[in-house]
């Protein structure tokens, strides 16, 4: 073997993929469970990503095409490939598997169901997402086909909850980036069979447990024009808040795949759009993965946005939709949904004899080849084509069930059901209520003492009415994307009137808790009679809702009131009994101004999941101290928002702004809001540094002393806000900056520390088209919301950001490849000399080398790259930094960046033949 050569080259040009963690690094130093003599796909020395190079160059362009459909991808029995549904998921529980071909994938049966992503969201608790996904994540190993296929899940939903009246609120977990990256990045870690860090988990021995999907990119928050309208705004606003959650989970969990959005931005389909998949995803944030289209987004190019690209001589056609989106870097299509009879293993073939000229240049088969290979090397990270003795995961879950025995259909028994996943649904719906009010009530004979916990004697007369159609529905809504519950599964739901029965009798036999369904079957009239009855009870729970008549995928609120009559009936009900509690279980804000003042205590959660009647008898009887807090601001009126077509959020002459970090006008409840039945003091309020250089951290610390009667929990927020900033720059008035959960027995106090990194304080200058730190004064709030700031504590930044390089990516080709305009390749011939057009990203998103066709970036001086081949007989690096294919094989090289005394690296896969 050549000695390896390390040579150093400025270059001006680039892009690729780093490299996936992989189950092993080179084949010097890994073991291998196959012999020597296998092709490398099937040989474990190598790295996923080189045995993806392997297989995917045994197969014919129409072999290639066939596997960039979701629904599903061939077999191919001549390599040991086969069929395989990407069309999977598990928003809230593992809910539907691609096992057909050519229709959506079947929704399951009897599979946990647990409470929504907005109740996630509501808990502030990553570490209970956390624990959750990794439950969903081993529900899925049991029931996917062999445990080992179709484990790729179209989730999580991390669009923000920017308008209230969007169909698919209860899907995101909260209006905030910080917030949703905090929860979110739990979800993908813990189905994935990483740690809380993003590292694999040794237990895994190298191979991940499921694959998650990110989606929908980008600024997808609207259903009546998702499909054909256009989300126009400014890069700040992109970068600072539609994208920012997507940049921050990707960096923190690297997630195995990104979903685009149906939508145009800024006049380009996100299906097709260079910038967002390829400049921002890949080259900015650092993804790895690879990219699917919604369902049929590809199809919404032509039959909805009737695309004519810049330049072009027409709208696109069935077979260049197809083109221009691969081109972009979609590799999989959803090829249902909404869709007609072309999809890319009917039209890629086509598209690459017809040579069709992209935005990123000639379409040819060698970018079929990029997309392939990014397919099947998260298949290869899964385990699939490994021996199943050697995947742990594989082992582990025919321990919890054996093989075969699953069945997708009530005769199953619920058996996935189990007594783990049933708990962590229950204490999942305990920690997402949030308690928006808790007044005192005088009760007969004794003082006035807040409504909640109820108070139910060990014995006696004891009368508790559940008041509303949605406490003991004939059917119980568990949210979209949720399984079917056949009898078995029913059997282990709990709704809303069955928990708190069973919960008060526990604690008082002889008390009474009688239904009453207080509305008309169509819920438009309140019933006298029930409201009457409510007069003679100890308390009352009306328990209010929406569902998916209320809004749903393709269908926006037009208003938030509640449907039906049902705010009436809490009104009427609050009159006859001021004991009244009114829970809300909803798909986000609904208006409350007509009844908040007349109920003592109101609960807020959205789809509660399976056991949500235990979640909210546990709370009202005081079981569980509630702790969540309010993930969105909860605007007073509809009025009050712009337009929903509208994806501004600063606010303008005419409108107040979105989000509590624009948002000027007065709310019924502010973002972060949320009570308990104990009452938490912070004192001491300090931040460590009055002076802090912008690339320094700051620690802010505080005294918190549980001042109630009970063991409790409490989140507390940090905000940072730059209020001497000029009003010219429409900064936000705030930005969370931090939380933490604080859990105290009475009397107790403890210290909370909160660090900040300043520079992720930056905002984006459009000028500049770089990042870069406000100087001056820093306010930083200790709160319990947006809006109830408990201590201040102040510090000066100065300097400005160190620009370092952040991600290295690259798109590699020959100089025949760039005479002909073929932007990339991942397979050369013997003596070909490669060009790795490299791409570099530095910290404040400055972007430099080959960013896309007709656009580079000359490198800043005193930037140096080298390259390192892990197989020099494959690829040889020569002493003046030429990377040439030597010999047949694969190999990985490196690209090493250096620039202000920082390194950073990413990777590409060759292929010689």
């Amino acid at each position: 073997m050549r000695r390896k050569v390390l040579a150093t080259a400025v270059v001006a040009a680039l892009t690729g993929t780093a490299a996936f963690q992989a189950v092993t690094t080179t084949a010097s130093t890994a073991s291998s469970s196959h012999g020597t003599s296998d092709p490398v796909y099937l040989n474990t020395r190598y790295s996923p990503e080189e045995r993806a190079a392997d297989l995917v160059s045994r197969m014919t362009l129409a072999e290639k095409a066939s596997q960039m459909n979701s629904s599903r991808a061939a077999a191919i029995p001549r390599l040991g490939v086969a069929a395989y549904g990407w069309w999977n998921e598990a928003a809230h529980g593992v809910a539907r598997e691609q096992t057909t071909d050519n229709s959506n994938p079947p929704i399951l049966t009897n599979t946990t169901s647990y409470p929504v992503s907005l109740s996630l969201g509501s808990t502030w608790n990553p570490e209970l997402m956390y624990d959750e996904a990794s439950l969903i994540g081993d529900e899925a190993r049991d029931v996917v086909q062999d445990n080992q296929r179709d484990l790729d899940f179209w989730s999580p939903t991390v669009n923000l909850g920017r308008d209230p009246r969007w169909g698919r609120n209860d899907e995101t977990y909260s209006e905030d980036p910080y917030l949703t990256t905090a929860i979110a990045s739990k979800f993908v870690n813990g189905m994935e069979g990483k740690d809380e860090n993003g590292r694999l988990l040794r237990e895994g021995r190298g191979y991940l447990k499921t694959l998650t999907t990110l989606k929908h990119f980008a600024a997808n928050n609207s259903e009546f024009n998702r499909r054909n309208g256009s989300s126009d705004m400014d890069d700040r606003t992109l970068r600072e808040y539609y994208t920012a959650q997507f940049r921050s989970i990707v960096q923190k969990s690297q997630p195995g795949s990104i979903m685009s959005s149906y939508n145009r931005v800024n006049g380009t389909p996100a299906a097709a759009d260079v910038y967002l998949i390829d400049t921002l995803a890949r080259k900015t944030f650092g993804f790895k993965g690879y990219f699917t289209s919604d369902c049929d987004a590809i199809y919404e190019i032509q039959a909805g946005h009737k695309w004519q690209p810049p330049g072009y001589p027409r709208p696109l056609n069935q077979v260049e939709r197809h083109a221009f989106a691969n081109s972009a870097g979609e590799d999989l299509d959803c090829n249902q949904g909404y869709h007609d009879q072309y999809n890319y293993a009917n039209t890629v073939p086509t598209a690459v004899a017809q040579g069709i000229t992209t935005q990123t240049g000639l379409y040819t088969e060698n970018d079929v080849d990029v997309s392939v290979v990014r397919l099947f090397t998260a298949r290869m990270r899964l385990g699939e084509f490994d021996d199943e003795s050697k995947v742990p995961w594989v082992r582990e879950a025919r321990k919890r069930l054996a093989p075969g025995t699953w069945t997708n259909s009530d005769a199953n028994n619920a058996v996935t059901q189990t007594p783990e996943r049933l708990a962590m649904a229950r204490k999942a719906a305990d920690q997402s209520l949030v308690l928006l009010k808790n007044d005192a009530v005088k009760a007969s004979g004794k003082r006035a003492a807040t409504l909640l916990p109820l108070q139910v004697p060990r014995r006696g007369s004891y009368k508790v009415a559940v008041v509303g159609p949605y406490a003991n529905p004939e059917s119980m809504y568990l949210g979209g994307y949720s399984s079917i519950q056949g009898a078995a599964g029913k059997a282990n739901q709990v709704n809303g009137f069955q928990g708190i029965s069973k919960a008060v009798k526990a604690i008082d036999p002889q008390a009474t808790v009688d239904y009453l369904p207080g509305l008309s079957a169509d819920h438009n009239t309140v019933i006298a009679a029930d409201v009457a009855k409510t007069k003679g009870y100890d308390a009352v729970v009306v328990y209010a809702g929406t569902d998916n008549k209320t809004a749903d995928e393709d269908t926006d609120r037009k208003s938030l009131a509640l449907p039906g009559a049902q705010a009436q009936l809490i009104e009427q009900v609050a009159d006859a009994n001021p004991r009244t509690v009114a829970y809300l279980e909803t798909m986000g804000q609904v208006d409350v101004e007509s009844f908040k003042a007349k109920v003592p205590a109101i609960l807020w959660s959205s789809y509660n999941g399976q056991r949500k009647g235990e979640g909210l008898a546990d709370v009202l009887l005081g079981r569980h101290n509630p702790s969540g807090h309010l993930p969105f601001t909860w605007y007073r009126s509809v009025d009050q928002l712009p337009d929903i077509a509208d994806y501004g959020i600063r606010p303008t002459a005419t409108t107040q702004g979105r989000t509590y970090q624009y948002f000027t006008g007065p709310v019924s409840y502010a973002f972060g809001h949320g009570l308990g039945y104990s009452s938490f003091r912070y004192s001491q309020v300090r931040v460590d540094r009055s002076s802090v250089d912008a690339n320094g951290r700051v620690t802010v610390t505080a005294r918190a002393t549980n001042t109630g009667r009970a063991t409790g929990t409490d989140v507390v927020q940090l905000y940072a806000a730059t209020p001497d900033a000029s009003p010219a720059l429409e900064r936000p008035i705030k930005r969370l900056a931090g939380f933490e959960r604080v859990t105290l027995k009475p009397g107790r106090s403890t210290t909370v520390r909160m660090q900040v990194k300043i520079a992720d304080l930056a905002f984006y200058d459009e000028a500049r088209k770089r990042y870069a730190v406000d100087q001056g004064r820093y306010e930083l709030q200790l709160a319990s919301s947006a809006r109830n700031v408990l201590g201040r504590a102040t510090t000066r930044v100065r300097g400005s950001l160190d620009a370092v390089p952040s991600v290295v990516t690259a798109n590699p080709h020959t100089a025949a490849d760039a005479a002909r305009d073929v932007p990339q390749r991942v397979f050369f011939a013997k003596g070909d000399v490669i060009d790795p057009q490299v791409t570099v990203t530095l910290s404040d998103d400055r972007i430099f080398g080959h960013v896309t066709k007709g656009r580079s970036v000359d490198l800043p001086a005193g930037m140096t790259v080298t390259y390192r081949s892990n197989r020099p007989q494959v690829v040889d690096v020569s002493r003046r930094g030429v990377v040439k294919a030597t010999g047949k094989g694969v190999a990985t090289v490196t690209a090493k960046v250096r620039y202000h005394g920082r390194t950073a690296t990413g990777t590409f896969v060759v292929h010689v033949g």
